[in-house]
């Protein structure tokens, strides 16, 4: 049962510094290493509790998968039935961020935030390719219920593969796509994009222009 897990948190205070570090979007990793105050400073606490508890952030990998040959970005829907999607706040919704929470058995070796988002690509994602992550930012938001007990650690992983298509059920649809393609998703009346999701275009744009 998804709300008897274990899961990794922050106190809100000491990942913000006392609020002497806080921000709403996106904040570079060049500008603040918050990877180093969730290491530090990480408890654990049961996801049920701590999904409404918003004095937590609960620290999440979100993943960006991108083909920089192509200039295309892993992006999909998330599930529309209930048998297929434990978290109903976030159901039926678009997105190109892959992640989940992390958990006590991911500490086993090295950074845990490291090997969540490992873990959740090799159980969600089927991308037959070279995979070069390296943190791009962080993505905090306290406007919707879902955000505002999250933290994104903000993941670019770069692949050579053509086709990266869910592993997982809980993704209705997903295939590479271009930016053009994403902004049409962000701007027809048809699709609901999550806001982590609206959030990370600009750092992603600003990264394709780059290359």
């Amino acid at each position: 049962m998804k709300s008897e897990q274990i899961i990794m948190v922050v106190p809100r205070e000491d990942l913000f510094e006392n609020n002497e570090h806080y921000f709403e979007g996106f904040r570079h990793a060049d500008v603040k290493d918050f990877e180093t105050n969730i290491l530090q400073n990480h408890i654990w606490m049961k996801r049920g509790i701590a999904e409404e508890d918003p004095n937590h952030k609960q620290p999440i990998a979100y993943c960006l998968i991108v083909n920089p040959q192509q200039k295309k970005v892993f992006a999909f829907q998330r599930g529309l039935k209930d048998e297929h999607y434990g978290e109903k706040r976030l159901q039926g919704k678009h997105s190109w961020g892959v992640g989940g929470h992390i958990e006590q058995f991911d500490t086993a070796e090295g950074n845990p935030i490291y090997n969540s988002m490992l873990r959740e690509i090799e159980e969600e994602i089927e991308c037959n390719g070279s995979m070069e992550p390296k943190v791009l930012g962080y993505i905090n938001s306290d406007q919707d219920d879902v955000s505002k007990v999250h933290f994104g650690v903000l993941y670019l992983i770069e692949t050579d593969a053509v086709d990266v298509r869910p592993r997982d059920n809980e993704m209705a649809a997903g295939s590479l796509k271009t930016i053009e393609d994403l902004d049409k998703i962000c701007n027809s009346d048809d699709c609901t994009v999550e806001e982590w999701s609206k959030i990370a275009l600009e750092p992603l744009k600003r990264y394709f222009e780059g290359i």
